[in-house]
């Protein structure tokens, strides 16, 4: 309906591409944009992590060990001083405190965390890329 009035085609075309898309990985799946606040998730942070680098093996350890750990909304390996990027949802202050004190800090390899809140949030949608129809 609406997407193939976007891109002038009528719907027939417009799904066969959809899904082409959806074959070929570009188009990965559909997700609802819930608003972190309205479901209880007050704490947005930003944490940086390094880790001591022993071996391939502790590195594997640590990122399934962090893919494990439900608050964990997003998971980079970064450049800078730093080995990763943690993007974190918690209730509250006390329950980042809790899962920074008994999970992050405890993961195999860790040597520093650092912690950023966002304080005010003005374009956050990763499903926004900016990509032409």
């Amino acid at each position: 309906g609406e997407l193939a009035q976007r891109v002038n085609l009528s719907q027939s075309p417009s799904w066969r591409r959809i899904k082409h898309l959806e074959d070929e990985g570009v188009i990965t799946g559909y997700h609802a944009a819930l608003d972190r606040r309205a479901v209880g998730f007050g704490v947005l942070a930003f944490v940086m992590v390094a880790i001591d680098h022993q071996n391939e093996a502790s590195s594997l350890s640590f990122e399934e060990a962090v893919c494990a750990i439900p608050e964990v909304v997003m998971f980079h390996g970064i450049s800078g001083p730093e080995d990763f990027l943690l993007v974190i949802v918690a209730r509250d202050l006390d329950a980042y405190s809790e899962l920074l004190q008994h999970k992050l800090h405890r993961l195999p390899g860790v040597r520093q965390v650092h912690t950023h809140f966002s304080l005010q949030e003005f374009k956050g949608r990763i499903g926004g890329l900016p990509v032409p129809l």
